[in-house]
This record gives C-alpha cells, structure tokens and sequence, in this order.
C-alpha cells in the first residue's frame, strides 16, 4: 500500500469531470490524484507551487551558507572595489 501525501483525493475521472470546481474547493491544500487507487500525481493551485518553490531555494541556501560557514574567507579591501 502506498503513502498518499494530502488529506484530499480525487480520481482521475472526476478530476476530468469536475477539474474547476475541485481546483477551487482545494484552496491552498494538495489533492490527490488516483488512478486505481493508487496516487498517481498531485495537484497544487499555483499560489502553492510557487510557495513550494520558493521554500526549496530558501533550504538550498541555508544549505549552502552552512557547507560554507568554515570558509574559505577571502580578504576584501572595499575601497579597492
């Protein structure tokens, strides 16, 4: 038995019947999309997307601060800039 990752699931064929009005009830939660009963994708307004996104960037910086918080440092004299 497989995971499903969101409190709302759909099937394929209502998604295709009913695709607006699903979208809208959904707000900013993810559905399910099943196919068989098995997930098969997810849905996400694109507020949510985009939110998604950017929280991704904002963890691959962090990520990067720390892998380069021991340096190395280079010297900068900001008059020579």
């Amino acid at each position: 038995m497989e995971t499903i990752y969101s409190n709302k699931t759909v099937s394929v064929t209502e998604l295709k019947r009913n695709f607006s009005t699903i979208l809208s009830q959904a707000g900013d939660d993810a559905v399910a999309v099943l196919n068989h009963n098995r997930p098969e994708a997810y849905l996400l307004s694109a507020a949510s997307y985009e939110k998604l996104l950017d929280r991704l960037d904002d963890l691959e910086d962090a990520r990067l601060v720390q892998e380069r918080a021991d340096g190395p440092f280079v010297a900068v004299d900001v008059d020579a800039l």
